[in-house]
């Protein structure tokens, strides 16, 4: 029998993550306790969201989403393993860090679940989850019916840093970035050449606005690491609009 989804999550990472993903959260009648790491602010945060470095009982699913930093994630993981309910799973964001390698910071890994975590993609309808040698199938099968539960379809895909819509969509916004660097186009053209043509909701620009070129950076650098493949380089100019570089849009 389907079960209605747990009462309280508990997100910890990064403040735009846990914004996104909070405010999806709460939409579909979930309430959010969260910590924001220490680099991060949480001033812009809703006021429906409970700050606390406590992990209520309830919490059926704890979540772990950082990706500017390691150390922080790591730190992160090691407290999500200790302080959440025994019965919680935990669903960490493996974009630039596989799940696999984030298991093995750990002593009990079996709860862990990697997720496709990036700026705009936690609003859409599709979560793309990577399962490590020890996550068990009720552990996946929990989640799968969690994100359900939002309105949002599940994928498992190979746990590969970059996973699939996140290396994409960070390849594309750094080939336009290369494509500036040429002169091929404005911003604005090359945007609309891809809407059009390709029926993309944004252009690669727009993504890269979206998203923010400092987290596009941070997947493409990861790929790029992991493959050592020349067309997953960053482009130089990417790399200056990862800083806050514009010259086109204020």
């Amino acid at each position: 029998m389907a079960t209605n989804p747990p009462a309280t999550v508990y997100l910890i990472g990064d403040e735009r993550l846990v914004n996104e993903f909070g405010r999806a959260c709460h939409d579909s009648g979930i309430a959010v306790v969260c910590r924001i790491n220490e680099s991060s602010k949480a001033g812009s945060l809703p006021k429906f969201f409970r700050v606390s470095s406590k992990i209520p009982r309830s919490a059926g699913f704890c979540f772990e989403l950082t990706n500017s930093n390691r150390e922080w994630k790591k730190k992160n993981l090691l407290f999500l393993e200790t302080a959440a309910p025994q019965r919680s799973v935990i669903l960490t964001s493996s974009v630039v860090v596989t799940a696999s390698e984030q298991a093995t910071w750990l002593q009990h890994p079996r709860r862990l679940i990697g997720m496709s975590a990036l700026p705009t993609l936690l609003s859409q309808k599709l979560i793309e989850m990577a399962l490590t040698i020890h996550t068990p199938p009720e552990a996946a099968a929990r989640a799968s019916e969690f994100f359900s539960r939002m309105g949002k379809s599940t994928v498992v895909v190979q746990d590969r840093i970059g996973m699939v819509m996140p290396r994409i969509l960070c390849a594309l916004v750094n080939e336009a970035s290369f494509a500036l660097t040429d002169e091929i186009a404005t911003p604005d053209d090359i945007d609309r050449a891809m809407k059009l043509g390709t029926n993309y909701p944004f252009g690669p620009i727009e993504w890269g606005d979206k998203i923010g070129f400092d987290a596009v950076f941070d997947v493409i650098n990861a790929v790029y690491d992991d493959l050592h493949e020349e067309r997953y380089r960053a482009a130089p100019l990417l790399r200056q609009l990862a800083t806050g570089v514009r010259w086109w849009r204020t």
